[in-house]
């Protein structure tokens, strides 16, 4: 009877039933029906067919992994023949087929045990012990084999020589041995044959001279003794000395990237912990410094935790000797200590800094020539190492953006550029969906209600599941004043956040996130969300520019810039296919406004197949037009002319006059009456129940603008909505004191 090496058990072997899909096997059988069905085996690559892998079990058996069984498809496997692979074994036929399914543990540490499959033995045993018996009788092995030597191949002559010279020469050494005993008696310990010779010449010589042997044998011994006394003293303090040297001594430090030079060899590192897992031995600590991870065993005794006080994200310094493992690099740690002060910070600076190198990108070309994006170029590669780095430390990316079409395109820009790097740092089919969302705002204002879901998402994912906070990405979204709330509590729990935004950023939300991108604060040219957020993407993945370079121009409702028109016509899109995917993203932006529509946007906006993309930008453009037609025709017959000043103002009830909860909204449709008015009006002012709208081409400050109508109607309860929008809240029973201030503040502005 043995013991379960996870969970304890009594059982016949080293693993229950429950657990012996957590265990890892490695097979020593010769024929494919002593392999266990459902057990999970290391195999070797064998060979690729178009049906699926070949893949060798143990040294004499092979199954199929076949392409169904895989969570990608075959040919963007990243195996060559001979790579090490984790396989589950499904079914054995009768005529010795092996039917192998995909395991999506990839590596040995991912399983929480490695057995060896005997089938000779009758039995499994854990692979260290199968390893030290192979060493074991290895080294018996070679001691036979060098007794065997010696006798083996001689005649019985040179085996009788063989055994006299042994002899000779054990006598030689009792006789050498006994020499040294009588020298030592007669004069020091470890004197030498000289230092006899010499004595005794000397007392020959106080002989013949008529000195009294006696006095010359007394002061001889007298000599040795003194002689002796000086040499134990030395040799003692020169044994403390070196005990001492070796006691002081501290192992190299080298970087986890360079242990494979350093096998067998005592080391120290330094860096962070990320990762405790406790086994059925020792306790293995995942020391992650800037060149790489490698595991650290600790052992107190079996099962039981070794040093409880470490916890994963601390900066630790750990001793101990380098070994190999089932050919993988480990340390057997000797000492753990938890940095402080001075000493963590120094380790933990070390470490961003290498991450910030790693994680910045390469010099990249704007997609078009842009004047806005030239002076912001320093501020962009600053965004795109923020998301590189998050997705190199495996922490999720959640890009909130407004659910316009400017939004939408920004977002899915940024999704473009991160989804193939996430895939590539994740082996989990569902990396994509996991380390990575996007979520569209509703006005581009970040307000506690979006806060409050975000921080109580992110904080149940952590608890359950172990997850790093995410990197919030804000596109078109949150630049103003009335997202600091949202930020604020994001920055109670540490949430890293960074901006890209078209419009003026507040300076109070730039101290609140970490980066940020928009042209008020390079005193850059206007631009839109989209081509910001487009070069962010470029930086994040230089593989997928070409993907990008039509979407700036798409984000433009009017006015696209020349470089803009002409990179979107380099990428196969003419003036037509522009406006419809505009208008057909517009309009997929109201529906289930808080979703993000993954792959319905990849397909209006990434299509492989242009055909097809053109076919359903193009449907879903032409239902934009009827119902933006139908709104503006009704609009502009119920629009109220006011003379303000110097001013026309153009007012539309929206309650009255627009359908209420359907396409297209009021921001939309006040958009598309304002350009077909602009001839006629210097402004559009849309009021509902409690909200008020202004579009105008002057230069109108929203803040001010409110605060200047709150002056004017002080019962009205007038604050700004959102600044994206043009949007102003006021109280429904002030509606036309409200709207008086509002058209006479207009009136000074135009």
């Amino acid at each position: 009877m043995g013991s379960c090496i996870i969970c304890g058990t009594s059982v016949e072997g080293r693993i229950c039933d429950l657990h012996e899909e957590d265990a890892l096997f490695v097979f020593r059988g010769n024929s494919a029906d002593q392999l266990t069905v459902d057990r999970y085996y290391r195999g070797t690559v064998d060979g690729f067919a178009e049906f699926g892998v070949f893949v060798d079990i143990g040294d004499s058996v092979t199954g199929l992994l076949h392409r169904s069984e895989l969570d990608r498809r075959l040919d963007s496997l990243d195996w060559d023949s001979g790579d090490e692979v984790y396989v589950q074994v499904k079914n054995v036929r009768d005529n010795g087929n092996i039917d192998l399914g995909w395991s999506i543990r990839q590596s040995e540490r991912e399983f929480r045990g490695v057995l060896v499959d005997d089938p000779e033995v009758g039995h499994s045993t854990l692979l260290e012990e199968d390893e030290d018996d192979e060493a074991e009788a290895g080294a018996a092995d070679s001691g036979n084999g060098s007794t065997r030597d010696d006798s083996t191949g001689r005649n019985d002559e040179s085996g009788e020589t063989a055994e006299v010279a042994e002899t000779e020469s054990d006598a030689g050494a009792v006789s050498r041995s006994s020499d040294a005993e009588r020298v030592d008696g007669a004069g020091s310990v470890g004197s030498t044959e000289s230092e006899v010779d010499d004595a005794a010449t000397t007392e020959t010589d106080a002989a013949q001279s008529g000195g009294s042997a006696a006095v010359v044998e007394e002061q001889t011994e007298s000599d040795t003794e003194a002689t002796a006394a000086d040499s134990t003293d030395a040799e003692a303090a020169d044994a403390e000395t070196a005990d001492a040297e070796a006691t002081d001594a501290e192992p190299q430090t080298v970087a986890v990237g360079a242990l494979s030079e350093h096998v067998g060899e005592d080391v120290r590192l330094e860096g962070e912990v990320v990762g405790i897992r406790q086994t059925s031995g020792p306790t293995v600590f995942e020391l992650h410094d800037e060149t790489g991870t490698v595991d650290c065993a600790a052992f107190v005794e079996a099962g039981v935790r070794a040093y409880p006080d470490v916890e994963e994200g601390d900066f630790a310094r750990f001793d101990g000797e380098v070994r190999r493992r089932r050919g993988e690099i480990q340390v057997e740690t000797e000492d753990l200590s938890v940095l402080e002060d001075a000493e963590r910070d120094e380790v933990e600076q070390r470490l961003a800094d290498a991450l910030d190198d790693e994680a910045r990108p390469d010099s990249v070309d704007p997609l078009a020539d842009d004047p806005a994006i030239d002076a912001l170029s320093e501020d962009l590669v600053e965004v795109a190492t923020e998301i590189r780095k998050a997705v190199l430390t495996d922490r999720p990316v959640i890009v909130r953006h407004a659910n316009t079409a400017d939004g939408y395109l920004a977002g899915s820009a940024l999704e473009r550029a991160t989804l193939p790097l996430v895939t590539d740092q994740h082996r989990r089919t569902d990396a994509q969906y996991h380390y990575f969302d996007r979520r569209p705002l509703e006005g581009g204002v970040y307000d506690m209600d979006d806060a409050t879901k975000d921080t109580s998402t992110m904080l149940d994912n952590r608890a359950r599941h172990d997850e790093q906070l995410p990197l919030f990405v804000f596109v078109a979204a949150g630049g103003t004043r009335e997202s600091l709330d949202g930020f604020d509590l994001l920055n109670v729990y540490g949430a890293p956040t960074v901006l890209v935004d078209d419009i003026d950023v507040d300076g109070a939300v730039t101290d609140a996130v970490d980066a940020a991108v928009s042209p008020s604060l390079a005193d850059a040219p206007e631009t839109t969300a989209t081509a910001l957020a487009a070069n962010v993407a470029a930086h994040v993945n230089d593989g997928v520019r070409e993907d990008l370079r039509h979407l700036p121009a798409v984000s433009f409702w009017e006015g696209v810039p020349d470089a803009y028109h002409e990179a979107a016509g380099e990428a196969g899109y003419d003036d037509e296919a522009v406006t419809q995917l505009r208008e057909a993203v517009a309009l997929e932006a109201h529906y289930q406004s808080y979703e993000d529509k993954r792959e319905l946007i990849t397909d209006l906006v990434f299509g492989d197949d242009e055909d097809d993309v053109g076919g359903l930008a193009g449907h879903i453009a032409e239902q934009f037009r009827e119902r933006v037609d139908d709104e503006v025709s009704t609009a502009k017959a119920n629009l109220d002319y006011r003379s303000v000043e110097d001013a026309e103002v153009a007012v539309l009830d929206t309650d009255a006059y627009s359908h209420q909860y359907e396409f297209p909204p009021e921001t939309l449709l006040l958009d598309e009456l304002h350009r077909d008015v602009r001839d006629e009006a210097d402004a559009v002012v849309g009021i509902s129940t409690d909200t008020l709208y202004v579009r105008t081409d002057a230069d109108v400050d929203v803040h001010e603008l409110a605060a200047t109508v709150a002056e004017n109607a002080p019962e009205g309860g007038v604050a700004p909505r959102s600044v994206r929008e043009g949007s102003i809240r006021y109280l429904a029973g002030e509606r036309d004191a409200v709207l008086d201030a509002l058209l006479s503040a207009l009136g000074d502005e135009l």
